[in-house]
């Protein structure tokens, strides 16, 4: 099954190998798991899949752009606005998220992304399968695997409603302070 690729894959790429040129992640759709030597909180075990992700997301009245080199790479450098699993590793390792810009956005500011794509290259390692469909096998995994990184379609858990308060604590803190430059 395809879970087992993402479980127990054959091989884990480092962000040193992911944002090399040419890249080894296929400009493909696709679902890719990620797991981590060590994890960004002491409730979650270390060196197992805590989160999946698809690329391209489904969209009903356009297409994506949106293919796995292009997500995963993001995922190693971008910044908490456009991640998902960057802004809740960062909330998870408690670092300052701040309002940036207009005020809308929310990431961990300059130093902060640093310190993150940096813990991301020492202890995250990410694996992918292409599938032409990604949506319904993300679907699939995140109700059948134990994923607490996973908050969409997630609600069974264990972990869901703690990481929720904690993503929730660190945007209302955000909100409280002055937008960042």
């Amino acid at each position: 099954m395809e879970a087992t690729a993402l479980l127990s894959p054959d091989r884990l790429w480092s962000a040193q190998e992911v944002l090399t040129r040419p890249s080894p992640v296929p400009a493909a759709a696709g679902v890719y798991g990620w797991h981590f030597e060590q994890p960004p909180h002491p409730e979650l075990d270390a060196g197992r899949l805590l989160y999946v992700g698809i690329a391209p997301r489904y969209m009903a009245n356009r297409t994506s752009t949106q293919n796995l080199r292009k997500r995963v790479r993001y995922h190693y450098r971008g910044n908490a606005a456009g991640s998902t699993l960057r802004f809740t590793l960062g909330c998870l390792l408690g670092l300052e998220l701040r309002r940036v810009g207009s005020g809308k956005r929310m990431t961990f500011g300059k130093a902060g992304e640093t310190f993150l794509s940096q813990w991301m290259a020492d202890h995250a390692r990410v694996c992918w399968i292409e599938q032409s469909e990604p949506w319904t096998l993300e679907s699939r995994l995140i109700s059948r695997l134990d994923l607490p990184l996973n908050l969409d379609q997630n609600r069974h858990n264990a972990f869901h409603s703690r990481l929720k308060e904690i993503r929730a604590q660190a945007r209302q803190r955000a909100r409280e302070l002055p937008v960042s430059s």
